[in-house]
């Protein structure tokens, strides 16, 4: 599927919040969906993965809050919580030699799995904690955690669909989500559905990360790899899969995209010299017609999710 730039352009200059207002529709129908299905099946545990940028966290906390409205308790685990302590030593490395950080073995996933099982079983789990700072697991902030009979936890993150994970609990609700929609131009492709990924990681990572954009930009060659390596083989084990792409976000996105990327003097990846000029075609739309529980605030802010 692809959105058209034409039709764009002109719901965003005639009716922005309308046009907003339908994306989101469409987007909180394939949260329902989700939430039906968890509903219906008889498993505490469900997986939820998709590559960096997709969603998964605001994807994730929506599904809860539409299980909340019908009754049922649920809450997400972030399984970046289960990243082992950094040791360049051990640490996986890509065939050149540099440290690999999209790799499964980054995360402790025998870990991750041994607690979907006492989860099913209805036992105490302690969630570890992950400090990013220091690069460290930190188990005097793990937190105990004991789902209830009827209660539902989503473990959400790039390796959920692993064949670690979904062997351990195998009839478990499994979910994939990625931005699977790009946009077109007289029949061509003026954006692609991976690009739009890399204009959120960016606006996120340079306001909320402390990471600017030259270093978001030479990290993604890696992770496209680490997705074409390690989530795409499994994606089809998915029973729901959710393409996260609004038809309205690049006009909502485009001018902070633009201001970060005027900072950048040298792009390894080369996607500037297509993606800056196919912005500029882009009519403009204000991040207020934006919903608080959009899955565009994970990345732009003002938000009603912690993320």
């Amino acid at each position: 599927m692809s959105f058209n730039i034409e039709t764009i352009n002109k719901r965003a200059k005639e009716d922005p919040a309308g046009f907003a207002r339908e994306c989101e529709e469409t987007y909180s129908q394939k949260v329902s969906e989700a939430a039906t299905a968890i509903e219906r099946g008889t498993n505490r545990v469900v997986f939820l993965s998709g590559p960096s940028g997709s969603g998964k966290t605001t994807t994730a906390n929506r599904i809860c809050t539409e299980l909340d409205r019908r009754g049922i308790r649920a809450f997400t685990i972030s399984m970046d919580n289960y990243f082992v302590t950094f040791d360049p030593k051990m640490a996986p490395r890509t065939p050149d030699g540099e440290l690999d950080r999209e790799s499964p073995d980054c995360l402790d996933l025998a870990l991750l799995g041994e607690h979907t099982k006492m989860i099913e079983r209805g036992e105490e789990i302690l969630k570890p904690y992950f400090d990013f700072k220091t690069q460290s697991r930190d188990m005097s902030k793990a937190v105990p955690i004991k789902v209830q009979s009827g209660e539902i936890v989503i473990f959400e993150g790039i390796h959920a669909l692993n064949d670690i994970l979904t062997e351990s609990d195998p009839h478990a609700v499994k979910i994939y989500i990625s931005t699977q929609s790009g946009i077109e131009k007289g029949g061509e492709v003026l954006v692609e559905k991976a690009w739009l990924r890399l204009m959120r990681r960016v606006v996120r990572d340079e306001a909320f990360r402390g990471t600017d954009v030259s270093k978001t930009l030479k990290m993604w060659p890696s992770v496209r790899a680490g997705q074409k390596a390690y989530i795409a083989p499994f994606k089809h084990k998915a029973g729901i899969v959710i393409d996260s792409s609004l038809a309205y976000e690049v006009p909502v996105i485009k001018h902070i995209a633009l201001k970060a990327f005027e900072r950048v003097s040298d792009d390894p990846t080369g996607i500037l010299a297509k993606l800056v000029p196919a912005l500029h075609e882009f009519e403009e739309i204000e991040p207020e017609f934006v919903p608080k529980n959009s899955i565009l605030r994970e990345f732009i802010g003002g938000g009603v999710y912690k993320y």
